[in-house]
């Protein structure tokens, strides 16, 4: 018991540290631009921290070693090749003309291009899906406190206990993090997330040195294990010789981990997440200039594959650790594994550390998704329609109360989230956290891609129509209808046989491409050419 007590110091230490370091930063907020901006002073070497903070979240921090230990191999790090690409598109696309227009929010940037109604249309859009996708990745930071408890009390809690577990441990990270965000705005975020990425890469390495070390026979053993066909590959073309080639491009897009995935889905994807994404491009929005904003972006980019790297090796060297000393306790849950290897493998102290480590990815990115949410909501709704001559006091005050609205929504998103789990043991983190942004930033980027490129398409009525036919289009190619119903025992319609069922890398893909489409068939009014900045 005494080790339990000193690992929960070093959280409670940990805890501290971020508050207390949050709201020191985040001192002397006097207007929104501080807030949302940080009065674009921060270093970009901060920025780049902050970006990278933001991408490894707890489903990164435990979904991605269950992703190694599931597959046994690196193909899932073919998706970090596309964040590459994009990253150079959007550095050289997509960041100088926020810049110029000196936006808060960028969905100004399309009620300059375009009108009002597309501003609203992709700030509604940013909003439901944020509240929905960081909401999902919340509840992941409490899979550790379920398993202690299990540990503790010799039995897995029945559901009710768990979902009580969840719902505790989701509030408490929840309120925390919306404290030092709601006092200290983008820069308490951060710098805490320099903290925190700092944390979460020391806690990763020692995992695999652990690892490393308590496996009998060391590198030969590994070898000897990991020998199957397939094992440590890292492509995958996903092409299978004896099928046709509409064949092979179906396989292709229903599978989540190829080399055309992660070449064509992943840019597209990054595209959409982190040019069309308020989350991520107010911190590339802090830097003082679009040049450092651009190495930030870029440098982030190139970091993702020792990340991804480092935590697929965990989940590999967990497989290999768990056949050469089998434990019956094992959870059945491949999302379960690592935190059950920190509670039962790792030492006291060490564990500690670990346990603060998926707290300190949770945290970063909830923290900049409520940031984020607060301002585009004030900028392109409470400017617009609540109070449109509110002063600077009153901007900044609403942002701090619609931080505090969306830390609730999120709580209960998480929740609903758990219980989603719970109920459905055999779910995975990756999928689930990524699939919900495919459904809708499709049409994000579509509308972005065609303000961007062109100079006399597109309007508002048009992007209108656009964003819905892309989302009607990932969502039949995906069979979301069906998948909906599932969940009440039925089905809508027959999946065609013909029609390739898109997994989660592939879908902003398509849903960008039919936006974009129907929304070059709309001409801009001749009274609103592309503005100057």
């Amino acid at each position: 018991m005494a080790g339990w007590i000193l690992d929960l110091v070093i959280i409670g230490a940990y805890f501290a540290l971020i508050l207390g370091v949050g709201l020191y930063m985040g001192r002397k907020e006097d207007s929104l631009s501080d807030f949302a901006l940080g009065g674009r002073r921060i270093p970009w070497w901060a920025v780049l921290a902050s970006i990278v903070a933001a991408e490894t979240s707890a489903g990164t921090f435990i979904g991605t070693p269950g992703e190694g230990y599931a597959h046994r191999n690196f193909t899932y790090l073919q998706l970090a090749l596309g964040t590459i690409i994009a990253r150079i598109v959007i550095a050289f696309t997509f960041l100088k003309p926020y810049y110029d227009y000196n936006v808060y929010s960028i969905y100004e940037f399309l009620k300059a291009r375009f009108g009002p109604q597309s501003r609203n249309a992709a700030s509604a859009v940013f909003l439901v899906t944020r509240v929905l996708a960081s909401g999902t990745r919340l509840y992941i930071a409490a899979v550790i406190l379920v398993l202690a408890c299990e540990l503790l009390m010799g039995a897995r809690p029945d559901r009710t206990q768990e979902l009580l577990i969840y719902v505790g441990a989701i509030t408490a990270v929840t309120l925390l993090t919306a404290i030092y965000t709601t006092l200290g705005g983008i820069k308490a975020v951060i710098w805490t997330d320099m903290i925190q990425a700092t944390v979460m890469m020391g806690s990763a390495i020692v995992a695999i040195a652990l690892l490393f070390a308590g496996i009998p026979g060391g590198w030969a053993e590994i070898g000897r294990r990991l020998a199957s066909p397939g094992d440590l590959r890292f492509l995958d073309a996903g092409i299978a010789p004896a099928l046709s080639w509409w064949d092979n491009a179906k396989a292709i897009l229903g599978s989540e981990y190829t080399i055309w995935a992660g070449i064509l889905g992943s840019t597209f994807t990054t595209m959409a997440t982190h040019g069309t994404d308020q989350d991520m491009v107010q911190r590339m929005l802090t830097a003082k200039d679009v040049r450092r904003s651009r190495l930030s972006l870029v440098l982030s980019g190139l970091a993702d594959i020792p990340i991804v790297l480092v935590f697929l090796t965990i989940g590999i060297l967990l497989w290999v650790h768990f056949q050469t000393s089998p434990d019956p306790r094992l959870p059945a849950k491949t999302n379960e594994i690592f935190c059950y290897y920190i509670l039962t493998g790792m030492p006291v102290g060490v564990r500690g550390l670990l346990t603060a480590g998926i707290f300190a990815t949770a945290m970063g990115s909830l923290s900049a998704a409520l940031n984020a949410l607060a301002t585009s909501f004030t900028r392109d709704w409470y400017h617009q329609f609540i109070r449109p001559g509110a002063t600077e006091t009153d901007s900044l005050r609403a942002a701090k109360i619609a931080t505090a609205v969306f830390a609730l929504l999120m709580i209960i998103v998480a929740s609903g989230t758990a219980a989603f789990v719970i109920i459905n043991p055999k779910s995975r983190i990756i999928p689930i956290a990524l699939g919900i942004f495919g459904y809708t930033y499709g049409s994000l980027l579509g509308v972005f891609l065609v303000g961007m490129l062109t100079r006399t398409r597109g309007n508002d009525f048009g992007n209108l129509i656009a964003m819905v036919a892309g989302f009607a289009i990932v969502a039949l190619m995906s069979g979301l209808p069906n998948d909906i119903a599932a969940i009440f025992g039925t089905t809508l319609y027959p999946q065609p046989d013909w029609l390739p069922r898109l997994e989660f890398p592939w879908r902003i893909l398509f849903g960008s491409l039919g936006t974009a489409a129907v929304a070059l068939c709309f001409r801009t009014a001749p009274a609103r050419p592309a503005p100057s900045p």
